[in-house]
């Protein structure tokens, strides 16, 4: 895995930082909204009403963006399965992405480029990971 010796410890503690950051950012969303999941869900779809998105795949997203943010914060939080949860984190941003410009919100999808510029910082530089669960395991299996 990591030779840590070899990574100046400022780059780590930089990326533990700004994915620290990330995460609670991302899980706050997510626990925000999960306490009342159908009234965001209901927003959700009201927010969607005049695009051509079916409505039950609009409702469908909004009973899933809750708990998947609050996954995701949690997990870069942790720093446990780290670059799958930046990959799906991506991933969120994208269909979030896709939605606020089908509704044309353009400076929600300029927030949430924004978002997507981070994850893939985090995503490129997750080399530099020494301050998390995975890091952590990874030195108990490797026996240092």
């Amino acid at each position: 895995m990591n030779d840590y010796r070899l990574i100046p410890i400022d780059l780590s503690l930089a990326h533990a930082l700004a994915r620290l950051g990330l995460g609670i950012n991302i899980a706050t969303h997510g626990l925000a909204r999960i306490g009342d999941i159908s009234g965001f869900a209901a927003s959700t779809e009201k927010m969607f009403a005049a695009s051509w998105l079916p409505t039950v795949s609009v409702r469908a997203m909004g009973y899933c963006i809750p708990p998947s943010e609050l996954t995701i914060g949690m997990l870069l939080i942790l720093g446990l399965f780290l670059r799958p949860a930046l990959i799906v984190g991506i991933l969120l941003l994208y269909l979030l992405t896709f939605g606020s410009s089908l509704i044309q919100q353009w400076e929600v999808a300029g927030l949430q480029l924004i978002y997507i510029g981070l994850y893939s910082v985090l995503l490129a530089t997750a080399g530099f990971d020494r301050f998390s669960v995975d890091a952590w395991r990874a030195r108990i299996l490797k026996g240092s």
